[in-house]
């Protein structure tokens, strides 16, 4: 009977530079490529409706790839431990291989899997192919993990570089006839309320939009990264985060893309890195997914107002560069990275809202929601996080807007209703003359939501709340 090998696919929808399928290609005569759709798995950060859907379509495009290679997709849907007990009794797989993921959920999940698979006496092995480096492989002189991002960079330039990525294989064995497949729709990743169409508008899920996107980042926007990643308006950045996250490209396929081109790579990989020390943190520190790294901010006194909570996620705070971020995360399912750190300094600062609030809607909205990004990203901005901004630093938006948007190309891109303002009262209508408003058509109350927040004093009483927190042990 022929060896067969089970390879687990999780976020890592890509044939070229997939180690696990790779060794068992090498290892097995046939090879099931398996998908097992087990959200509740996940919990508490079970995907969130964007990232369903670009699951969806990164599923289809991997199916039809290996369809065309001589092979298919198994899809099915958990819990995980027994669904892959049925397959492999089905087809009498004696090997499971699977790449690894470091969220805190899916490490329990995935080390009680390897022990039953043991026990079985399967052969196991699982193989790195999302980051640079093992979040286990890097640590200070003290032996302890980095929580200060420039001594981990520094610690990563001295490793060697990463190894060239693997070409996809020409051609895979036939899965085997007892087999059967969900139909992808039976996952039920769409939306039922029909409001992705900004989505498919703005992406292109799947390997080969992958190695499009990076194409395209590499041969022009990297030679300018620099210069161009702050301005929100204009495409500077790379929009790899979404194929990164699913794994439809590699961190070793954008490390060596990036320095065969050069000009430019040095800026856009240390950025790369950051994603690594995200992950490195959130694997050393599990509890920051939820929990401040900073214990002193357990007791900060966030004000919880839902009112204020639901502006800012509907974009009508009554601050242009705010509200243009937040409904083009609405309309696309990203978020310029610039814009990311100002609306949540507002969310986090002005409006005192706790961090976990915007993880989360930023969880459910963003189609690159990264648990360990996200939760970096949020407390970086929060100031109770490693390496993080001083809380006292707290962003004004209008000046953010007014430097990175002078124009007022992105505002107007993405709140209409205030287009035919002139860039000098683009960022701050609340300021404009009557005389302007008119001749712009623009009714502060009614077209466009006064400012829901006094910048000033709401930067004074934020201040104060850390006040009363900073003296506190850590």
């Amino acid at each position: 009977m022929p060896t067969t090998g089970l390879v687990w696919l999780r976020r890592d929808l890509r044939l070229a530079d997939n180690p696990a399928l790779a060794h068992a290609l090498n290892v097995c005569e046939r090879v099931v490529p398996v998908f097992i759709d087990a959200p509740d798995e996940e919990a508490p950060w079970s995907p969130g409706a964007a990232s369903r859907w670009w699951l969806h379509h990164s599923l289809a495009r991997l199916a039809a790839n290996l369809h065309a290679l001589g092979s298919g997709l198994i899809l099915r849907q958990g819990p995980t431990l027994s669904t892959l007990a049925e397959l492999i009794d089905a087809c009498g797989a004696t090997h499971l291989f699977w790449n690894r993921l470091y969220e805190p959920a899916a490490l329990a999940r995935d080390q009680n899997i390897e022990r039953w698979a043991c026990e079985r006496g399967l052969t196991v092995a699982s193989f790195n192919a999302s980051l640079l480096h093992e979040p286990w492989t890097l640590h200070t002189g003290k032996g302890t993990p980095y929580k200060v991002f420039t001594p981990y960079w520094n610690a990563c330039l001295k490793q060697p570089s990463p190894s060239l990525p693997e070409p996809a294989a020409a051609r895979l064995p036939a899965l085997p006839p007892s087999l059967h497949s969900l139909p992808l729709a039976a996952l039920g990743l769409l939306p039922q309320i029909a409001w992705n169409s900004g989505l498919h508008a703005s992406w292109a899920p799947g390997e080969a939009g992958a190695n499009a996107a990076l194409h395209d980042f590499v041969a022009e926007p990297m030679l300018q990264y620099r210069s161009a990643r702050d301005i929100p308006a204009d495409p500077g950045t790379s929009r790899l985060s979404a194929h990164l996250h699913f794994g439809e490209l590699g961190p070793r396929q954008i490390w060596h893309a990036c320095l065969t081109s050069k000009a430019g790579a040095e800026a856009y990989l240390r950025q790369l890195y950051w994603r690594e020390f995200a992950h490195h943190l959130l694997y050393h520190f599990p509890h920051s997914a939820d929990s401040p790294l900073d214990a002193r901010f357990a007791s900060f006194a966030w004000l919880n107002d839902e009112p204020s909570l639901a502006a800012w996620r509907g974009g009508r705070t009554g601050i242009p560069i705010v509200d243009a971020g937040m409904r083009q995360l609405r309309h696309t399912g990203w978020m310029h990275n610039r814009v990311r750190m100002v609306v949540a300094s507002l969310l986090t600062k002005n409006l005192l809202q706790p961090w976990q609030a915007g993880a989360r809607w930023f969880w459910d909205t963003l189609l690159d929601a990264d648990l360990a990004n996200n939760t970096l990203g949020w407390q970086w901005v929060a100031g109770c996080g490693a390496d993080a901004a001083p809380f006292f630093r707290i962003f004004n938006p209008i000046l953010q807007g007014e430097r990175y948007d002078a124009d007022g190309i992105y505002v107007r891109r993405w709140v209409p209703e205030l287009a035919r303002l002139p860039a000098r009262w683009i960022h701050r209508p609340f300021e404009a003359p009557p005389d302007v408003l008119n001749a712009a058509a623009v009714r502060l109350g009614r077209d466009y939501p006064w400012p829901i927040v006094d910048l000033k004093g709401s930067r004074q009483r934020a201040l104060a709340a850390w006040g009363d927190i900073k003296g506190a042990a850590s």
